[in-house]
């Protein structure tokens, strides 16, 4: 509610981010977050929309292929067609929400070729002549996903980015001046989240190896003699907070897919 506040016309992007946080958190994070935002693009306040489509462009670039996946579904396709369909909310919804739908199903296209449902869906939309022609994405706009491949820095190894920014530093135009500052600010702190996600793979794998390091001493233990109460209770709390990071690790090993050693731990 807070990052898509109509009542505030600026973007509240700390808001935004712990919504983002949040997604890459929780197992069910991508479909419920989905569900939320569908609700939020079909709103019939135009700023509540379009705050929610930033939320989503944002969620598509910072929270992996788990979300990826979920956006391909038909199932939420659908639900951004409503908002063009005459059939649905489209006699209603502004043009400006219609057209920043229409950009954000196109761009998919591009940044998602393997996606047959999303072409589909965007190649239906043109046949009904929902959609009269390709929108025009603005050149900074126009970038995929964040790759989910470790790369020593994205500065030297994001070709895509490299190229669009040394082509908007040249630029003598104010507004492609802004746009190659906006691009180096989310070039940093893309950076600075790799980091942040390695430094907590590193720190939750040292913690499960250390449960369950302590676990199977007191299990040997267990093999001899008769547990404790308290070793008994230790014993407990340990599986309880394996319980709790395993899906942890399972979603830190699907982000991993690409880094053999560190899949290997």
């Amino acid at each position: 509610d807070k990052a898509t506040d109509p009542s505030i016309p600026e973007e509240n992007w700390e808001c935004i981010q712990r919504f983002c946080d949040q997604v890459n958190a929780d197992i069910e994070g991508p479909s419920l977050a989905l569900r939320l935002l569908a609700h939020k693009i079909q709103s019939p306040q135009e700023m509540e929309a379009l705050h929610a489509l930033t939320v989503l462009e944002t969620c598509v670039n910072n929270c992996g292929e788990r979300f990826h996946n979920e956006i391909a579904k038909f199932r939420f396709l659908n639900e951004l067609i409503k908002v063009l369909s005459p059939k649905y909310y489209g006699t209603w919804s502004s043009e400006k929400v219609k057209s920043r739908v229409t950009e954000v199903i196109f761009s998919w296209t591009v940044w998602f070729p393997q996606e047959v449902k999303i072409r589909d869906a965007y190649q239906m939309l043109k046949k009904q002549g929902i959609v009269k022609e390709d929108p025009k994405l603005p050149e900074d706009k126009i970038l995929p996903p964040p790759s989910p491949r470790p790369q020593n820095s994205i500065f030297d190894t994001d070709e895509e980015k490299s190229k669009l920014l040394a082509r908007l530093l040249k630029s003598n135009h104010s507004e492609d001046l802004q746009a190659a500052n906006r691009l180096i600010k989310s070039m940093i702190k893309e950076e600075q989240e790799k980091s942040a996600k390695v430094s907590r793979r590193v720190n939750t794998i040292s913690e499960v190896s250390e449960n369950v390091k302590r676990m199977d001493e007191l299990l040997e233990n267990y093999k001899r003699q008769e547990l404790s109460k308290s070793d008994q209770e230790s014993l407990q709390t340990l599986f309880q907070r394996c319980e709790k990071l395993r899906p942890l690790l399972f979603r830190l090993a699907s982000e991993t897919v690409d880094d053999d050693e560190a899949l290997g731990k």
